[in-house]
């Protein structure tokens, strides 16, 4: 693997683990086995390998999301396997736990990343229940904003209620209650 895709993978690991500010330059060395002048011949600084790192976390996160989303099935059932796809739970969403992150929330190009994934998850859900809409599965008045920021405030809750339980239960029983609530929509 190159210097700089050891580098990106390991502060994307760092900044799951431990957050923008306990992710070190020192630490992203060592967890990439990379000098430091490899890291600044390819990046300017820590900051800017965060935004790398932050970017890439995203692009795979909506890389599952639309693996799922567009599949065959129906609106239900493609939105259900989404929500019930393989995840590290207790890990927390990757992109997700960097939104508690008061470094990242305050630094605008950290944080526009973070925001392009969320807006991008949201429209591509609302996209999904309008196509349930317009094939009749879900009744016309149901708004596919609504419902779309619905799921990934579910989602995103659920991980915070399992990481504060130190169990996977809380976001299973937040999963499943919303996969129990999505046909309900279709009376």
């Amino acid at each position: 693997m190159e210097t700089v895709e050891r580098l990106i993978r390991s502060t994307q690991e760092l900044l799951w683990e431990r957050g923008y500010v306990g992710t070190s330059p020192k630490a992203i060395q060592r967890a990439a086995e990379a000098g430091q002048g490899s890291m600044y011949h390819h990046f300017a600084g820590k900051a800017e390998l965060a935004k790398a790192a932050i970017e890439r976390s995203g692009a795979e996160l909506r890389a599952a999301a639309d693996e799922q989303l567009s599949r065959d099935g129906s609106a239900t059932e493609r939105i259900s396997g989404y929500l019930k796809r393989e995840r590290d739970v207790l890990r927390g969403c990757r992109v997700g736990r960097l939104t508690a992150d008061p470094d990242v929330v305050a630094d605008p190009e950290l944080r526009a990343p973070v925001a392009e994934t969320f807006a991008w998850l949201r429209t591509r859900l609302a996209e999904v229940v309008a196509e349930g809409r317009r094939n009749g599965e879900y009744p016309a008045g149901l708004d596919p904003d609504r419902t779309a920021a619905t799921i990934a405030a579910v989602l995103q809750g659920g991980y915070v209620l399992a990481r504060a339980a130190g169990s996977t239960e809380p976001f299973e029983l937040a999963v499943q209650g919303l996969v129990d609530l999505l046909p309900e929509a279709t009376k």
